[in-house]
């Protein structure tokens, strides 16, 4: 796995890309903001289910957003 920085720079690349807020993010794949800001801020790696979710939400393969360096 890749460092939790580069996840989190990822998740923002993509969250701004879509054009959409944390909280649109979070209310989409049922988590909240603090988590997807600590997600972004490379503080916490998100759980399994989570990541599954924000891959289809952000329409990329799980390996591509977390896995690949």
């Amino acid at each position: 796995m890749v460092s939790k920085e580069k996840i989190g720079q990822r998740l923002t690349e993509l969250r701004n890309e879509a054009g959409k807020t944390q909280q649109e993010v979070a209310d989409a794949n049922g988590t909240s903001v603090s988590a997807i800001a600590m997600y972004e801020a490379g503080k916490r790696i998100p759980r399994d289910e989570v990541k599954v979710s924000l891959a289809n939400y952000f329409h990329r393969s799980i390996e591509e957003i977390f896995f690949t360096p």
